[in-house]
């Protein structure tokens, strides 16, 4: 019974990782690309998505209790798990490694943004494109940004390959090869849209 418990877990770990996360993850990287065409265009879709019927049911459905579970399994599986890099340096085994290191960095940089922005907005801030220019003017906090972006990005895109290969979706050798060009790819796409949209806000 345990065992099964485990394995709806994880396949539910899995599934939450890519929808609805990481599909907000995307819709958030697409958002925050508006600020390239300047501080108009950003707060334009900023406001917009501040303005979307039901919103706070919607956060709290698709986005907040989603990444909750996420967070929360995933810690569990990242200080778990038994990681054989120092015996196996393969390629898949080291993205094994990496997926539990950016998972936590991941959660760090999030708990982190939502704090700034989503907290303060509560208190009466404003998000718009004035608070990330005044975030991101401090040389420690884009550093901190940018590799939390990119961890971010990471994590999706390698949790993406092992959702494909968990779900059955890529079985033989060379279908999880084709997986893995693919999300790099996916990884490659969206850190430049990721890195471009920060470099904006500066």
């Amino acid at each position: 019974m345990g065992g099964n418990r485990e394995f709806f877990y994880r396949r539910l770990h899995s599934l939450l990782g890519v929808i609805p996360v990481g599909l907000f993850l995307i819709q958030h990287l697409v958002v925050n690309n508006f600020a390239t065409k300047g501080e108009e265009a950003f707060n334009k879709a900023a406001l917009f998505m501040m303005n979307l019927p039901f919103r706070y049911v919607l956060e709290a459905v698709i986005i907040f209790l989603p990444i909750l579970f996420h967070a929360i399994y995933g810690l569990y599986i990242a200080f778990t798990a038994k990681n054989n890099v120092s015996n196996y340096s393969f390629f898949r085994n080291i993205m094994f490694l990496l997926q539990r290191v950016s998972g936590v960095i991941t959660l760090i940089f999030i708990s982190w943004h939502v704090w700034e922005t989503r907290i303060a907005a509560a208190f009466g801030a404003e998000v718009n494109f004035q608070m990330m220019e005044n975030i991101l003017s401090n040389p420690l906090m884009l550093a901190f940004y940018i590799v939390g972006v990119i961890s971010t990005i990471f994590h999706f895109a390698n949790g993406l390959w092992s959702f494909c290969v968990s779900w059955g979706i890529t079985v033989s050798p060379r279908s999880q090869m084709i997986a893995t060009y693919v999300t790099m790819g996916i990884f490659v796409a969206l850190s430049f849209v990721g890195i471009r949209a920060i470099l904006a806000f500066t």
